[in-house]
């Protein structure tokens, strides 16, 4: 008797159990022996240098074991060069405790080790710097004048430039029956994951550290402490099996990570260093943003120009750069089009990945100015769509590898009940509250990296997977679990995925939708060798039925090899590890994607938001009162975690539409609300009727899953719809976000 594939079914989370009666250990929960506590001391300033510190004075406190500064820190193997990380930008990466110049408000200044954590806050507290101060330049909107364009790098094989212009947009502009533009702005936001970052480092002795980080990328860490700190990479264990959430904030090393290890190998002792919710403010955000768009079309709604420019804030020591001007030729076909994208340098620490980067920002302002576009034209913005509607993306003149976004205006529509609509601004109420409905179009590019993944079939039976992937609670041990067991036949009760742990085969970072794609295939590779490799043995025994059979004549299901054609010949795969010596049987294999197959397509998810919006008239607050969002992103590994991913990307889509934002005051270079109490993000009470879709999509290119990557998919197109709908209820075209209710009194 057959099991049923797991794949495509809605398995609860694995270690759900492990979370929830907090058993599960982070990275700042091992229990560890001999344990030191470091506490960082950060700057007050924004820019100019160090003088002079009283950290002599604070060392004589009993139970204060050392303060680490740029005095004092050890001489490093590769301190005083470059070196770089799977996600680094162009540039020179920021170094810990260099140097006394200061490059950022909040750069992290000393390291007070202590025996106990409160005795090493209760140090930095005391810990005073004496500074010279330089003027300095933090406000993007004042620096328009010093744009430029990013320098080149390995970072633009997965944030590609703006694709070449086409015909001549100024020209067709003019000539357009309507025209839409506007002007956007998008605010500083911070990851702020509920798990603080948090690195517990263990000194084994002779060199060799163990660490426990909060990453979403062991081996990545792996790397960076083994180059920075000259050590052999096998005497450097990273290990991260749970993390609570990160959203990008952990795919490059942070800073705390090279203190704890730092002063685990300078004291020989193990140390674990805790950022604290105001230091989560200190490295990484998602930049400030303002773009222009421009976009015309004829007296029937075809799209004749199109035109987007983007300004993104970086530091002075890296070029960040995000895809945000390249989605509108990929929807939207035109024979004109410009796309710009520039950089100002300013004295801020370098910006890095949040959740959907470049995406979320690039896609508000587009799916903002196809919306006025359609008003204007008065087509029904669905209609709009569909008339510009594209099978191939015509930015790079390529196919794409599957594309259901029809079936998601078609299915989300009937779903929400749009044709309830009425395109009038202000023409639907409740009592004192005007609704609006909005509805925009989504899309995220399908990327698939290499990988290695090692399958292992145990003397019981069991098939043991590993992989150094991390979970940053997208679900993954369960997806990988389900994908594994698949390729056996078995039930999931026989499987154990291992994973979060630098010694187990290479898997890159955890990030942009890609890890379903890119371990999950390497699993797939495995799990092909290893049935080759049973039905070999299968083949070699006496009288065997399965001799001359080929991989395809075979199924394996509930633990027997079978032949495809007469299912009564079998023999348990418990018989041959026995016909093996009774030894475990292992594969470990590299999977590396066909990059001459996939350049012929262009692949991505898709997706269609709609929202409902009730805005009171009076007041001015909004509140999205219900939203359907319907996702088109190939074969659904697990509809359970998947449906997840996408409702949390709709919470955070509410976020930054009408709540998050870090405030600068640019007087003194600082973000003012480094805190949970008023960095505004959604509460319960914000969060209404929220619902899923997932559209039947086939997919024989983009990998051998099928899949496609769900993370970002379910925020980037919310946010525009948002906006449009407060337009639909009041007649107002708010383009700067968040959209706080003072825009509509």
């Amino acid at each position: 008797m057959s099991i049923k594939p797991l794949i495509g079914q809605p398995i609860s989370r694995l270690e759900g159990h492990l979370k929830v009666t907090g058993a599960a250990k982070y990275a700042g929960e091992y229990n560890v022996s001999d344990l030191l506590y470091g506490y960082v001391v950060n700057s007050t300033i924004t820019k100019g240098k160090i003088i002079s510190m009283n950290s002599d004075e604070i060392k004589k406190i009993p139970g204060i074991i050392e303060i680490f500064t740029h005095e004092n820190r050890p001489s490093l193997a590769w301190f005083d060069m470059q070196y770089s990380d799977m996600d680094a930008p162009p540039g020179s990466p920021f170094r810990p405790l260099h140097k006394p110049e200061i490059k950022y408000n909040g750069q992290p200044i000393a390291l007070i080790v202590a025996e106990t954590f409160e005795l090493a806050r209760y140090a930095a507290s005391l810990l005073k710097a004496v500074y010279k101060e330089e003027k300095f330049s933090t406000h993007l909107q004042a620096n328009l004048s010093k744009a430029r364009k990013p320098q080149p790098g390995l970072a633009t094989m997965l944030k590609p430039p703006p694709p070449k212009e086409k015909g001549n947009v100024d020209l067709a502009i003019n000539a357009a029956a309507f025209t839409a533009k506007g002007d956007f702005t998008h605010g500083t936001e911070h990851h702020n994951p509920l798990e603080l970052f948090a690195t517990t480092t263990v000194y084994e002795g002779k060199g060799k550290v163990t660490i426990y980080d909060k990453t979403q990328g062991t081996i990545n860490c792996q790397l960076y402490v083994g180059n920075v700190f000259g050590l052999h990479f096998k005497d450097v264990r990273v290990i991260s099996p749970y993390v609570g959430g990160a959203f990008g904030a952990g795919l490059r090393p942070q800073y705390q990570l090279f203190l704890s290890v730092m002063a685990a190998l300078e004291l020989k002792r193990n140390v674990r260093v805790t950022l604290d919710r105001s230091q989560m403010f200190t490295f990484g955000h998602r930049p400030p943003t303002i773009q222009k768009t421009t976009f015309g079309s004829d007296v029937n709604g075809k799209i004749t120009s199109l035109y987007h420019e983007a300004i993104g804030e970086t530091s002075l020591h890296e070029d960040y750069t995000e895809t945000v001007v390249n989605w509108a030729p990929m929807l939207y076909p035109s024979p004109n089009s410009k796309m710009e994208y520039n950089l100002v340098p300013l004295d801020v620490f370098t910006p890095i990945d949040m959740r959907a980067p470049g995406g979320c920002t690039g896609l508000h302002a587009i799916e903002s100015t196809i919306d006025d576009l359609a008003h204007q034209a008065k087509i029904d913005p669905i209609k709009f769509r569909l008339i510009n509607y594209a099978d191939r993306d015509e930015s790079v003149n390529r196919p794409y590898s599957s594309k259901e976004l029809r079936a998601c205006f078609i299915q989300g529509a009937e779903k929400f009940g749009w044709e309830n609509r009425n395109p009038e601004p202000r023409s639907m109420r409740r009592g004192n509250k005007l609704v609006g409905y909005g509805m925009a179009t989504g899309v995220w590019e399908s990327m698939i990296l290499p990988a290695r993944a090692e399958a292992i079939l145990t003397t019981e039976g069991r098939l043991i997977v590993k992989s150094a992937v991390t979970d940053i609670g997208t679900g993954t041990l369960t997806v990988m679990s389900q994908i594994a067991a698949d390729e056996l036949g078995l039930p999931l009760s026989m499987v154990s995925f291992e994973y979060g742990d630098s010694k187990m085969p290479f898997a890159p970072i955890q990030g942009g939708s890609f890890t379903v794609s890119t371990v999950g295939s390497a699993i797939k590779v495995a799990g092909e060798a290893m049935r080759k490799k049973l039905l070999k043995i299968a083949q070699r025994l006496p009288n065997s039925a399965f001799k001359g059979a080929e991989l395809d004549n075979v199924v394996f299901q509930n633990g027997f090899i079978r032949l495809r054609l007469n299912l009564s010949k079998e023999i348990s795969i418990k018989d041959l590890i026995l016909a093996n010596g009774g030894k475990p049987i292992k594969t470990k294999n590299f999977n590396v994607p066909n990059l001459l197959k996939l350049k012929k397509h262009s692949r991505a998810a898709h997706s269609a938001a709609f929202v409902e919006v009730e805005v009171d008239e009076e007041l001015g607050i909004i509140n999205v009162t219900r939203a359907v969002t319907a996702v088109a992103a190939g074969k659904i590994i697990n509809p359970k975690t998947a449906r997840s991913q996408i409702l949390g990307g709709m919470v955070w889509s509410i976020s930054k539409a009408l709540r998050e934002e870090t405030i600068s005051d640019h007087q003194f270079g600082k973000y003012m609300n480094q805190n949970l109490g008023e960095y505004h993000i959604p509460v319960h009470a914000d969060i209404h009727d929220l619902d899923v879709i997932f559209v039947e999509e086939k997919d024989e290119i983009v990998n051998e899953l099928g899949s496609k990557g769900i993370g970002e998919i379910g925020l980037v197109g919310m946010p525009p719809a948002i906006a449009n709908a407060i337009f639909n209820a009041t007649g107002k075209r708010i383009n700067e976000f968040p959209i706080h209710f003072d825009k509509l009194l």
